[in-house]
């Protein structure tokens, strides 16, 4: 990048079911603690991204570019807001672009946030307007949900390198008790594998609890060159790499259903425009929208070998405590899946661990990354982080 970037102030709500809060209250507390964190002044803002999917379903607005700039307080001086979407991957996007507009010398303050109010409406509505993120006319009228295409991918995967479902489970049983030491996790509850096992099917061979759930939530981040950031924060993290590429929406189109190109594509420029190599990051924080997502994630990543993300989960490589710490958070498993806020929260996660002000959950480690996807892999985004 033209300018090196660094986060300099975070916020984050708890993640969950707020029946008594809107849209608007938590991407403001989000974006009011970030602000607060990074010690900036209104009038020093440049500008603002926010990474939202589908608030016009969730909550019936659109336009909220305008309106979180209004209720942020910051529409007075008419500082520029900008909406960006790309399905679950919506937040690791508006990230990409408030540090690609950091880096072009464009701006020198960027709030970066992002927001979604998912439980406003019944399960069965929400489970359509995420099936929006899937080819419509090819997948969604067919029948086919979320739940359903990553049950072919995982069965697949079962099918190719013998996977189990024993496998997928310790996935979900490692996040449900990286997010015990998560205060703003939604589901802060140890499970097991035998519970994930006996839990309803949802889509062969995921269970109930082999699925992220519906979240509300959001996060921000502050931006600023990095050749300034100590004079607002005397740990700024470094935005090392910033990638992002895509793929066909469906996946009937690919030569392979059980990697997800953009992931191999998008992780393989980050790792260029950073300098390093998959065996350089400590941590990651990758988007586990479901238990074989996390599994194909850490084998695209290039962090193992194709077909090994089953054992390697099983084996306890990637617990808290493990070689590869994935998912410190308690991911999107556990921690909730806002889907628009998902990819700033990771960025949050990150900056936390390198900031070394993750509590019980702290990893140790001085390079992080955040693995954000849209719809079935369509488009991945990862940044990578450091200290």
């Amino acid at each position: 990048m033209a300018r090196e970037v660094a986060i300099i102030g975070i916020g984050c709500t708890a993640f969950g079911e707020f029946w008594d809060r809107s849209f608007r209250d938590i991407i403001v507390e989000a974006g009011v603690a970030a602000i607060e964190d990074a010690c900036v002044q209104g009038e020093e803002i440049d500008e603002l991204f926010v990474g939202n999917m589908s608030a016009g379903r969730f909550v019936e607005q659109e336009h909220i570019s305008s309106l979180i700039a209004d209720y942020a307080g910051l529409a007075s001086m008419h500082v520029p807001s900008t909406r960006v979407e790309a399905a679950c991957a919506s937040g690791g996007l508006a990230l990409r672009m408030g540090a690609l507009t950091i880096a072009s010398g464009h701006a020198d303050i960027v709030i970066v946030a992002g927001v979604e109010k998912m439980t406003d409406v019944s399960m069965q509505a929400a489970t359509d307007m995420l099936a929006a993120a899937a080819d419509r006319e090819w997948e969604g009228f067919a029948g086919a949900t979320f739940p359903g295409l990553y049950a072919m991918i995982a069965r697949r995967h079962m099918h190719e390198y013998g996977t189990t479902s024993e496998q997928l489970a310790s996935a979900a049983v490692k996040n449900h008790h990286n997010a015990t030491m998560n205060p703003k996790a939604q589901y802060r509850n140890e499970i097991t594998v035998d519970a994930v096992l006996r839990s309803a099917m949802i889509a062969d061979p995921l269970h109930m609890l082999d699925c992220s759930p519906i979240t509300d939530g959001a996060a921000a981040v502050v931006l600023a060159p990095l050749d300034i950031a100590r004079k607002y924060t005397d740990t700024p993290v470094r935005i090392m790499a910033t990638s992002q590429a895509s793929d066909t929406i469906t996946i009937h189109d690919r030569s392979d259903i059980t990697t997800l190109a953009a992931t191999t594509a998008a992780s393989s420029r980050a790792y260029k425009m950073a300098g390093l190599t998959a065996k350089d990051i400590d941590f990651a924080e990758v988007h586990d929208c479901f238990t074989i997502a996390e599994i194909c994630a850490i084998e695209d990543l290039g962090f193992f070998p194709k077909g090994t993300g089953g054992p390697v989960t099983e084996d306890g490589v990637t617990a808290i405590d493990g070689d590869l710490p994935v998912n410190p958070s308690g991911g999107l498993k556990a921690c909730g899946h806002p889907v628009g806020a998902t990819g700033i929260k990771q960025a949050v996660e990150v900056a936390t661990q390198l900031r070394g002000d993750a509590g019980k959950r702290q990893v140790a480690g001085e390079v992080g990354l955040t693995h954000n996807v849209g719809g079935s892999g369509g488009t991945a985004v990862v940044h990578i982080l450091s200290r």
